[in-house]
């Protein structure tokens, strides 16, 4: 039996959607698609029609309405309805048409097509549409078994960049994949991220990755109308849309289905980091928007709703949140009638119960059927508070959220167990579930003794010996894990590509620890922050306030970032703080509680402990560092100087109900070694030297080095972060040399692709470089620039060796950036500086650099206005225009060109490809 082609894939596919509801319809290009959206748009709206279908003027008007919008616009436009104007006789009727039914959504209109022709800079073949109500809502890619899913997606990358137009901007959905593999991910303006493709699943997290199960839940007509209309979320802030992922949906489906069946509370154990605001926001809403329910309260603790929380909630509500200390605000917030849905903290909510001066407002509301949707419901001081709301909104229900539920494990003396005070829970999707999805990532965990002590023999711990025992502030040992740190960050965080926090046991640790990196000499940009105590006890005549050693740790840091905060500016201190480290300006902050819970940036990958820590509180704080960025953050990195081994894994069998801690924590650096060395062979066998990639012929074969080549890359950076590490032949087959020759033969055919070396249909354009991979960064163009600025040009041994070194550099550059000024900068080298020498030119060689780059661009524009007869001044207008804009108006440049309309418009998108490549190349 043969493999099965992607025609026969494609007509399997349809002929069970036909079977599921879909009715099948032919549409061969973009005029059908339109004559076919006027029919069913009537259809749909018929009754308010009057049965009068649209007159071309009608429908003209309906398709102004709908043309030209971005992706973001034609989202809203879709969910909205559209008045159009009747005229009936002397008496104009305004009909508010629907596009999509989102109350009842059996009255929709479901169709399927494939193989529309759409023509814009090529012509493309869609392969199969999915219509609702005569409009492209989902758009489906599929490849023959045994093709990589990401090949599915860079093609729908390349339709959406070359021929999506019209009515294909309304596309909502996307679906990629195999008959054995698919994933869907939302359409958007802008860059699309291959991580933001999801499995779908089932209501147990079971992956349904079978192409004909994907179809008969999630492409079920209801299921995707719901989907759509309910389950998509229109990011005000980022002006983007987000489609929720299969957990997400199934617990908020628990919630409406409890919250209007019941009058029982429930809650929702989703691992931290899988996106548990949008889907208890999204909860809140959808209940909201109930009109059983009376009123929605979305609580959260003061001390989460920062600046990066309330720009969370205002991303899918604009100006949700009301961020002051005044209550009073909540209690007018209150008695709108309009306000169903209220975000506020629970400190506030409990003041406004509590205070006499608002009992008579607040009375009025005591009988209402009031939903709290409370975050973080783990917290202690939600039940604190909960006896102080329940007992005045009688008819109230709770629902809440947490990644580390209190069970009697993990509960303190004073604590609650989740289930006291929620009952059942709904929906879980455990830490396992999020790094099996690749929703979240595995921890790399190293741990390190600081000094004998009572430790079991057999822990494999790297020892450092000190003949002390349990004196954790000793300043030999703070030393000790100052210096490791110094000498590791680097090989941590990519070179300072990625950021962490180094979590201690106490305040004055902390201060001892800050100021033992001072000692140090290293370039890392360390801050602390912590509160203090106004009248903390003293330490001794001579001992230095917690205050006053605040101010000098935030002197310091306005040193560095050329800012003016204080003690007594402290929330502004700790917002710029939360800012620079969600952007990954802060090498390491030292903490002693503060960051471990609830803040999230991608850009931090390390975590540095020193203190101990259990169940929920230390996977809280593993758990800062696992968030998915890119393919050169394989995992978030944890550093342990004590020996937290047992209780980990103590906390990751709670955390994922399971013994099998293995799915949670990555391997041995045995394991990858392992892995290397196979996938090294493999790269062998196709090319033995770097050399031979160059005898390689045909596509098909070049596409094999590259995966082969791509995969082994893959494993080396996560060997990268184990201290074993060592880039030796004579431990991993290879050399460094060698591996950066072959690196620089993948990023050669890297480049003829993007450069359209490869034309048609080639294999290559689909594949998937991961060319983040590739960079270190390290060698970019400021980099480059700074060497060519420091260039001894008076000594002739020490220049050209200079020279030499740069050519160098530049042959081995990956940085995507530098490599468009390769050329640039070998012939400033080549042929500049050696006129630069003759004439003895005494001015800054960086200048010089520069002014040869504004020469050799105005020869660029000047040749391609002379071959495409195109006035040089016009395309200067347009250079600059997008230099400074980004944009390009298509229409003027249409104007300005004197050709028939097919050449026109191949000229039209010639000048857009090259202004494009002009505004990187000399950026």
């Amino acid at each position: 039996m043969g493999v099965e082609s992607e025609s026969q894939l494609e007509n399997k596919f349809i002929k069970q959607l036909v079977n599921q509801g879909y009715s099948r319809i032919k549409i061969e290009d973009e005029k059908d698609l339109e004559n076919n959206f006027r029919e069913q748009l009537y259809l749909h709206n018929k009754e308010k029609l009057d049965n009068i279908p649209f007159s071309d003027y009608e429908f003209n008007k309906i398709m102004t309405h709908l043309s030209g919008k971005s992706i973001f616009e034609s989202a809203n436009i879709l969910r909205d309805k559209c008045i159009l104007e009747r005229d009936e006789g002397n008496t104009p009727k305004k009909v508010y048409l629907e596009f999509i039914d989102s109350n009842n959504l059996n009255n929709n209109i479901f169709q399927v097509t494939n193989q529309i022709t759409m023509k814009g800079k090529y012509e493309n073949r869609y392969d199969v549409t999915l219509l609702i109500n005569g409009l492209p809502l989902i758009q489906v890619e599929l490849k023959k078994a045994g093709v990589d899913i990401k090949e599915a997606f860079n093609q729908v990358m390349r339709y959406r960049k070359h021929s999506y137009k019209g009515l294909f901007r309304y596309i909502q959905i996307f679906v990629i994949g195999s008959n054995k593999n698919v994933k869907y991910f939302a359409n958007r303006d802008g860059e699309i991220l291959f991580n933001s493709a999801f499995f779908w699943a089932n209501v147990d997290n079971k992956r349904i990755t079978n192409l004909d199960e994907f179809t008969e839940s999630f492409l079920e007509k209801n299921r995707i109308a719901k989907i759509i209309s309910e389950y998509m979320i229109i990011n005000e802030s980022d002006k983007n849309l987000m489609v929720m992922r299969p957990y997400q949906i199934y617990a908020v489906e628990s919630i409406l289905d409890r919250a209007i069946n019941t009058n029982s509370n429930g809650y929702v154990w989703h691992t931290t980091g899988s996106g548990k605001t949008l889907t208890s926001f999204k909860a809140s809403q959808l209940l909201a928007n109930n009109p059983k329910i009376d009123r929605v309260f979305f609580l959260v603790d003061r001390k989460d709703l920062d600046a990066q929380t309330i720009k969370e909630f205002n991303k899918f509500e604009e100006d949700s949140v009301d961020n002051t200390n005044n209550t009073k605000n909540l209690v007018k917030q209150i008695q709108e009638i309009d306000r169903k849905l209220i975000v506020t903290t629970i400190q506030k909510m409990s003041k406004a119960i509590k205070s006499e001066k608002y009992a008579e407002i607040m009375d009025k509301y005591k009988d209402d059927k009031v939903i709290f949707i409370i975050d973080e419901c783990h917290r202690s001081q939600f039940g604190e508070m909960h006896r102080v709301i329940k007992k005045h909104f009688v008819n109230a229900q709770y629902f809440g959220f947490t990644g580390t539920p209190i069970f009697k494990e993990n509960k303190g003396a004073k604590d609650m167990v989740t289930a006291d005070l929620f009952k059942k829970c709904l929906h879980t999707y455990l830490i396992k579930d999020a790094i099996r999805d690749g929703n979240v990532l595995g921890f790399l965990i190293q741990y390190f003794k600081t000094f004998e002590g009572n430790y079991d023999k057999n822990d494999d711990t790297k020892i450092y010996k000190i003949n002390k025992k349990e004196l954790w502030s000793t300043d030999e040992r703070i030393s000790l894990i100052c210096n490791d740190i110094v000498k590791n960050h680097n090989l941590k965080t990519r070179d300072k590509e990625y950021c962490s926090i180094f979590a201690v046991d106490s305040i004055p640790s902390l201060i001892k620890y800050y100021n033992k990196f001072k000692e140090f000499d290293h370039d890392l940009k360390i801050a602390g922050i912590y509160t203090y105590e106004a009248n903390e006890a003293s330490a001794g005549i001579n001992a230095e306030h917690s205050r006053d050693s605040l101010e000098r740790i935030i002197s310091d840091y306005n040193k560095i970032y050329n800012t003016n905060y204080s003690t007594d500016t402290f929330s502004n201190y700790f917002t710029d703080i939360s800012k620079r480290l969600k952007n990954g300006q802060i090498d390491i902050l030292l903490v002693v509680n503060m960051f471990l819970t609830g803040f999230d940036s991608k850009l931090l990958n390390t975590i540095y402990i020193d203190k101990d820590m259990k169940y929920h509180n230390l996977i809280q704080a593993f758990s800062r560092t696992n968030r998915v960025y890119s393919a050169n953050k394989p995992h978030g990195n944890v550093v342990c100087y004590r020996n937290l081994r047992e209780k980990t894994e103590n906390a990751i069998r709670l955390f994922s109900q399971t013994d099998d801690v293995d799915t949670v924590l990555m391997e041995s650096y045995e394991f990858y070694l392992d892995k290397f060395k196979e996938r090294l062979e493999k790269l062998h066998n196709i090319a033995n030297t770097p050399d031979d990639v160059d005898l390689i012929e045909g596509e098909s074969k070049t596409s094999e080095f590259v995966m082969a080549f791509k995969n082994l890359t893959k494993v080396l950076v996560t060997m990268k972060n184990f201290v074993e590490f060592e880039f030796e032949e004579d431990k991993l087959g290879i050399d460094e040399q060698t591996y950066q020759d072959y690196k620089t033969k993948y990023l050669m055919v890297y480049d003829d692709v993007t450069k359209g070396e490869y034309e048609g249909t080639s294999v290559l354009k689909d594949i998937d470089f991961s060319i983040e991979l590739m960079y270190t960064d390290k060698i970019n163009v400021d980099y480059i620039l700074n060497l060519l600025k420091n260039l001894d040009i008076d000594n002739t041994k020490n220049r050209d060796k200079e020279i030499k070194d740069i050519v160098d550099k530049l042959k081995k550059a990956d940085n995507e950036e530098l490599r468009l000024k390769v050329e640039l900068i070998q012939e400033f080298l080549e042929k500049e500086v050696p006129k630069i020498i003759e004439l003895n030119n005494q001015d800054d060689i960086e200048s010089l650099y520069y002014e040869f780059e504004d020469k050799k661009r105005t020869e660029e524009v000047e040749e391609f206005a002379k071959e495409n007869n195109i006035d040089t001044n016009k395309l200067w207008d347009y250079v600059e225009e997008y230099d400074y804009s980004k944009t390009l108006d298509k229409k003027a440049v249409g104007d300005s060109i004197s050709a028939p309309f097919l050449k026109k418009k191949r000229i039209i998108n010639k000048v857009s490809e090259f202004i494009q490549y002009q505004a990187k190349k000399y950026a």
